[in-house]
């Protein structure tokens, strides 16, 4: 009886462990594309709330996402034919993000497990979907190496390590950056954070990309009224050659 008695002391005076969750902000949740813009950044910052000690297990990870609107592309090989380079072999890639950035505290492979990254789709390899065509998996995955490879060229794919900074397992903050070729739609921000490379928590929010402007109006002719846009272009092109046509011809009576 007694050692029941001590036991309960015990279970009561150690510190309970309560769950961890995400308290985060951006600094804006509505890009604007102008004819002057040149790309962005974004702040993302927050905290960790907790009702109670955290947890006597691993090191507190934190890792941050930002993907773009995702849809199919085509991806296409091209090899030289007698000095000219001609389109081989494609694969239609299902869906891929038109722009992804993942940061985290540690590399992501220390933050996360293989199973927790499928599960949640965190790194860029696994955010793009690629079932590809029966007996030509290896040949699917080639295409989409080269995908993520030209879009890391672009400034639209990024994965940076040690990039949040996390404050006595508390304050986390990082920067990301957004390019100048953005495509409009709403973009998705995940924070994960992580222990035993297990995620304990997850937040979600949205930042809306919209053109505006001028953009905007040419944007909703061309996908609203093709004919319209097609011939508005075609005047358009007509009046600078022209117009080009008779200052060369003034400039040469001169």
């Amino acid at each position: 009886m007694l050692r029941v008695f001590f036991a309960l002391l015990l279970l009561l005076a150690a510190p309970a462990y309560g769950e961890e969750e995400v308290v985060a902000g951006l600094s804006q949740n509505r890009v604007s594309i102008t004819a002057n813009f040149d790309g962005t950044g974004i702040l993302i910052f927050g905290a960790v709330k907790r009702d109670a000690p955290p947890p006597a297990t691993g090191p507190l990870e934190v890792v941050i996402a930002v993907a773009g609107p995702s849809s199919p592309v085509m991806v296409r090989k091209k090899e030289r034919t007698v000095g000219i380079w001609v389109n081989r072999d494609s694969v239609r890639i299902d869906s891929a993000p038109s722009f992804y950035a993942v940061a985290s505290t540690v590399p992501l492979e220390q933050a996360i497990s293989q199973t927790e990254d499928l599960r949640y789709r965190i790194s860029i390899a696994n955010t793009i979907r690629n079932v590809g065509e029966q007996g030509k998996a290896k040949e699917a995955d080639k295409f989409s190496d080269a995908l993520i490879r030209i879009r890391k060229n672009d400034g639209l794919y990024s994965q940076k390590s040690n990039d949040v900074t996390l404050t006595q397992d508390t304050l986390f903050q990082t920067q990301i950056a957004l390019p100048a070729n953005l495509v409009e739609g709403d973009y998705l921000a995940r924070i994960f954070l992580t222990r035993d490379k297990k995620v304990v928590d997850e937040y979600e929010t949205t930042i809306t990309v919209r053109k505006v402007g001028m953009e905007r109006w040419i944007y909703n002719l061309a996908h609203e009224r093709p004919l319209i846009y097609g011939l508005l272009s075609l005047a358009i092109a007509i009046f600078a050659g022209w117009m080009a046509s008779a200052i060369f011809r003034l400039l040469r009576l001169n």
